[in-house]
């Protein structure tokens, strides 16, 4: 059975291309057709408990819009979000997707989607097949390698 979508990636054209975004921060933000709020919150909590396992410097929720006048501003964070701030491990990209991969391939009774960015590259994943996700995370984790690879 062939997927209805297949993942995105982006690739940031000449205009984009500056070298001023943070290459050690990835954005990451999941939401699930249908789904409560709470439902992705819930989601995205358990995405970022096994992130903070790896060699990263940090995992946080994303903060949210701006509050309206007269409402309270305690701890608004926009559900979903998550800025993974990597550090200098060489390797904590690749374990991040890896992670991300493997957290959503467990998901049998959901179906989230992923709106992943790093500086100007997008990749966004709905509905698509291992395959196809491993590749597209595969292709992503590559492009922002081989920056600082040696020969």
């Amino acid at each position: 059975m062939e997927p209805t979508d297949t993942p995105t990636l982006r690739r940031p054209d000449e205009h984009e291309q500056r070298g001023d975004p943070v290459e050690n921060e990835l954005h990451i933000l999941l939401t699930e057709e249908d789904a409560e709020a709470e439902r992705v919150a819930e989601l995205t909590g358990y995405l970022r408990e096994e992130l903070l396992d790896l060699d990263v410097d940090d995992v946080t929720a994303l903060p949210g819009g701006e509050v309206p006048p007269g409402a309270r501003a305690v701890d608004v964070t926009q559900i979903g979000a998550l800025l993974v701030t990597l550090g200098s491990s060489a390797t904590a990209l690749s374990q991040v997707m890896t992670v991300i991969r493997s957290w959503v391939g467990r998901r049998h009774d959901t179906h989230p989607s992923l709106h992943l960015r790093m500086g100007d590259d997008v990749l966004e994943v709905s509905e698509a097949t291992d395959d196809q996700v491993a590749e597209a995370f595969k292709i992503f984790v590559e492009r922002h390698s081989t920056a600082g690879a040696g020969p």
